[in-house]
């Protein structure tokens, strides 16, 4: 999948991310963007190491890739109320 691919996938994963997340988040559109974004990426290189052992930015075709990449934006959100304290 290409770059411009995974930011869109990644737009959209944060978005429904933030509302599936549990709590309040602070931040507005920007910082859902970006946490999808890395979401994405995040998602899809922990199924790529779980599947095959390696790390590379892959993800999985369809519904199974928005999955991961909406778990992984969680993930996200997560680690990033951990570093802000926030969570």
């Amino acid at each position: 999948m290409n770059i411009i691919a995974w930011a869109i996938l990644g737009i959209v994963a944060g978005a429904i991310a933030k509302l599936l997340y549990p709590g309040q988040q602070g931040g507005g559109i920007l910082s859902t963007m970006i946490l999808g974004i890395v979401g994405a990426f995040l998602g899809g290189s922990i199924v790529t190491l779980l599947t095959t052992g390696t790390i590379a930015l892959n993800s999985l075709p369809g519904i199974p890739g928005v999955i991961v990449a909406i778990l992984g934006a969680m993930l996200a959100i997560f680690l990033w109320g951990l570093v802000t304290h926030s969570a």
